[in-house]
Formats: structure tokens, C-alpha cells, sequence
């Protein structure tokens, strides 16, 4: 019997290690669901309930092949030594997943089992990323040709039949407001995308009312693999060489697309490559940039979307709401948690994991620490959200629509309501403090701290060396800014990096 373990790739189409079970022999298709997992606290109801969305419409894609999916409860190791016991494995076949540290440390008890019971365990490559890279050289070739390569299709399936189907799984309250899980979700988006909604995409794709329309909203279905990145890939670079030819905003829309489904990987390989960046600052030296602890008014107030900064309090109610947020404004959440309140980034890091719906570790870490400061080789990106709100919310839309209560606020104060006299308040009829809290710290001055935290701790250390091991093993193939330093001023600037 072919076992195959699907985790993080939850379709049939393009799934290099069904297909290839399939071509030796009848296979049992599982999914464990691990209720030691669902308690990490990166993992929420939001998540499973997608998950189990995308294993009905897994299920129902098998039945057509000829093999419904099995679906049991308990550990890993347990259930594949107990299927190992009935059936006899002849091999198992999944995936690589470049997961949580969970998921690392049941993945070698997995591989413990295998060699204990003489079990094959084959591994496929589903995206870019690459086991045991110590630098980046020609990374970006090798993406490319693994994208270009042609799509696996699953021959019929033989198997057991019918099996468990254990679905009744509970471990909290489900998003109302989400998106619903399954590939034909996915690739309906992907139609409106490319035929409707993205034609402006490069333009708005920073701009949150815009955004969640002009987006693609793809990611969840790519973070657990509903959808496959070649696949996408490979349809959008067709539908762009044949219909959008000509200079337009659809061409230079579809181009940026292609370069954020690049950058995907190029995030997810850093935590392949050096795993601890889940819980330490990938520059060694950046390790005690941020206090130990975070400061639990401040985090409390951040995460319940109640800093006294319009636009921030409006991100986090709304990814709190809905599950995503365009990758602009996750950036400034980030960027002004940890310079401007000086939280921790391992603190705020569990609270968005849980909120976002698409949540993909390797990208989620790899960001977490861009926006904090503590990769060592991209210029550190402080954002003013007061600065950003004018710029990206101009008439407070999308401010007013999270924040009601300041549904009165003109789009003149809607961004810095605690700067408008009290007469204002009065005409406007809150009370800020009671009615919407004042700010934590107002952000110019928490802004000069910051840049004077970050130019003290440059003073005080010697970073180039590490600088220079982590660009090797993680840097870009392709030109940015870097922090220089030998600068104090390098890097302080506020960059416009869109991924």
C-alpha cells in the first residue's frame, strides 16, 4: 500500500506525490489531523476551519480518481504505525513542509518510524525551496526552472475504499467573515483576478479600502496548498503573454503578481535554512534590540485595535475580523508595534499568525523580522501611520469603517483626532479617551525614540560580520537597500517595498 500523508497540500492536481504513488500501486490517501498541532499558539479555529473546507473538496476530487480521502484524529506517529500494521506500507509519500517547530521536530519522529520499520519516505519539492542551502547563489534559476517544469497529473486511483472521515474536529470559534476554503474557491479567485479585479493592482495593492478587491486573495489557498504555486504561475504567465501584450496596467499588474509569487518562496527558504528565526533574530546581534518582555498594556492595546492611532486600530480590527490585510498596511502593524511601542516582535508575532487567515510560517518570520529590524540586511522601515493614514486612507474610508466611532471625524482629523481642539470633539460628538482612547504615545515622539534606541544599539555593537553570513545564506539575488553600518543614519528611511 502507498501511503499518502497530505499536510500543507490539500488538492490533487499537480501533486507530485500522489501521482507518483499512484503509479505504483493502490494508495491510501490520509490527513491526520493532530489535535497536538491545533494547540500551538500560532494555529486558531480560523485556520481549521478553512483546513477542513479544503479536505471536503480534497475528498471530493479523490472520489472522482477512484480513492476517497481518509481523515483520522491522534498522532502522527500513532496513526502511521497503526495504518502501517493493517496494510503493510510500501512507501510513504508527502510533501516537504517547511512548517513551525512542531511541525519540524514530529517530522523526524515520523522519519524515526520509517527507519525503524524499513518504510521508504519519499519527499517532493512543491515550491522552491530547497533543504540543506547554505547560501543563495543561482537560488532564483533554479525557481524558475521548477516552475516552468510541466504539471503532474494523478492517474485513476486504487485503494481500501472508504475510511475514517473525522472531521468533528473542534479547537475554538470559527471566522465568520472568512474566506471558505476548497480549489475551486481559489481558482474562481483567480478567474476575477486576472480577467476583472487586478488590472489596477499594482496601483491600489498598498491602499487597504482598494486592496481587498484589487488583490488577488490567493494566499490562503497557496499557504495550505489548495491551489498550486506552479500552477498558478504558470496560468498567469499565459494569460499575460496572451492577452496582455501590449503596455497597460494589466500587463505591468500581472508582472508585479508574478514577482510577489517568486518572493513567496524566497521567504519560506529562510526558515527552511535556519529554523530558530521562529523565536531568535536572524541577525545574531540583533537579538537584544527589543526588551525581553513585552510591555502588556501596550500589546494588549495593539492587538485589541485600540493604540490611538486611526489606522493601526483599524488593520488589526479588521485582519481580527475578516483574516487578511493587504501586505502594505501588515507591514506598518508590524513596523509600528515594534519601533514605535518597542514590543518584541516574538510577541506580536503569535497574535497575527492566529489572525491571518493565510498564515505560512516561512513568510510570516521572515516578515516579522524585516519590519522589526533584526535581519541585519534590510533597511529598517519605520512608519509613521499618521503619515501613512493621509497617504494610503485619504478620506478615512477604510478608518470609519473598522472604527465607527469615529464615523464624524472629517478626513482633515480622521488620522490624529487627539491633535483636534476639544471644541472639535464636542461638534463631532466623542470624547476622546472615553468615546476612542488617546494614543499610546503620539508617534512623532515615539519615532525620534526609536531612531535613537536603533542608533545607540548600532553604536554599541559590532553587526557587519553577521550582516554579511546572513546575506550569503538568505540575501536577495536581486538589488535593495541595505543598512550600512559603519552609517548611523543608514537605513532609517522609510522605504516603499511592496512584496
Amino acid at each position: 500500500m502507498q501511503l499518502v500523508w497530505f499536510k500543507r497540500d490539500l488538492r490533487s492536481e499537480d501533486h507530485q506525490a500522489l501521482a507518483t504513488a499512484a503509479a505504483n500501486g493502490p494508495v491510501l490517501p490520509l490527513y491526520i489531523v493532530e489535535p497536538e498541532l491545533w494547540q500551538q499558539p500560532d494555529s486558531s479555529a480560523r485556520h481549521w476551519g478553512f483546513v477542513r473546507e479544503c479536505l471536503q473538496a480534497l475528498d471530493q476530487s479523490l472520489r472522482a480518481l477512484g480513492q476517497p480521502l481518509w481523515v483520522i484524529q491522534g498522532d502522527a506517529v500513532e496513526v502511521l504505525s497503526q495504518l502501517h500494521q493493517r496494510f503493510g506500507i510500501s512507501a510513504l509519500h508527502s510533501h516537504m513542509e517547511s512548517g513551525n517547530r512542531f511541525t519540524f521536530e514530529r517530522d523526524l519522529r515520523v522519519l524515526a518510524l520509517c527507519k525503524d520499520k524499513a518504510i521508504p519516505w519519499l519527499e517532493y519539492r512543491q515550491h522552491g525551496v530547497l533543504r540543506g542551502l547554505r547560501q543563495r547563489e543561482n537560488w532564483a534559476e533554479q525557481w524558475e526552472r521548477l516552475m516552468s517544469k510541466p504539471l503532474v497529473h494523478c492517474p485513476p486511483l486504487t485503494g481500501p475504499g472508504e475510511g475514517p472521515f473525522e472531521l468533528d474536529f473542534e479547537c475554538g470559534t470559527d471566522l465568520a467573515h472568512r474566506q471558505r476554503g476548497g480549489a475551486a474557491q481559489g481558482w474562481k479567485l483567480f478567474d476575477s483576478f486576472v480577467s476583472e479585479r487586478g488590472e489596477h493592482y499594482r496601483q491600489t495593492m498598498g491602499q487597504p479600502m482598494q486592496a481587498g478587491r484589487s488583490c488577488s486573495r490567493l494566499s490562503p489557498y497557496l499557504a495550505f496548498g489548495a491551489m498550486s504555486l506552479r500552477e498558478v504561475t504558470q496560468r498567469s504567465r499565459m494569460i499575460t503573454k496572451t492577452q496582455y501584450t501590449a503596455p497597460s496596467a494589466w500587463k505591468s499588474s500581472m508582472r508585479s503578481f508574478d514577482k510577489r509569487l517568486h518572493w513567496h518562496c524566497h521567504f519560506i527558504q529562510k526558515l527552511e535554512s535556519e529554523p530558530r528565526m521562529e523565536f531568535e533574530a536572524l541577525h545574531r546581534g540583533m537579538q537584544a534590540l527589543y526588551p525581553a518582555e513585552a510591555d502588556p498594556l501596550r500589546l494588549q492595546a495593539w492587538v485589541a485595535g485600540q493604540t490611538g492611532w486611526p489606522l493601526i486600530d483599524a488593520c488589526m480590527r479588521a485582519v481580527e475580523h475578516t483574516g487578511w490585510l493587504t501586505f502594505r498596511m501588515r507591514a506598518m502593524v508590524v513596523s509600528c508595534a515594534s519601533y514605535l511601542l518597542n514590543l518584541p516582535w516574538q510577541s506580536t508575532a503569535l497574535p497575527l499568525a492566529r489572525a491571518f487567515l493565510d498564515y505560512e510560517p516561512g513568510i510570516h518570520y521572515s516578515q516579522m523580522q524585516m519590519q522589526s529590524g533584526t535581519t541585519g540586511i534590510n533597511a529598517n522601515r519605520m512608519y509613521n501611520p499618521v503619515k501613512q493614514g493621509f497617504e494610503k486612507d485619504p478620506a478615512g474610508e477604510f478608518v470609519k469603517r473598522w472604527c465607527p466611532e469615529l464615523e464624524a471625524v472629517p478626513k482633515e482629523w480622521i488620522h490624529m483626532p487627539y491633535k483636534a481642539p476639544r471644541s472639535l470633539q464636542q461638534k463631532w460628538g466623542i470624547k476622546l479617551g472615553d468615546d476612542y482612547p488617546l494614543p499610546l504615545i503620539e508617534p512623532e515622539q515615539a519615532l525620534r525614540e526609536a531612531r535613537h534606541r536603533l542608533k545607540q544599539y548600532r553604536a554599541m555593537y559590532d553587526l557587519g560580520e553577521e550582516a554579511k553570513r546572513v546575506l550569503k545564506m538568505h540575501g536577495s539575488q536581486l538589488r535593495q537597500n541595505r543598512p550600512n553600518y559603519n552609517d548611523s543614519k543608514a537605513g532609517l528611511d522609510q522605504l516603499d517595498f511592496d512584496f
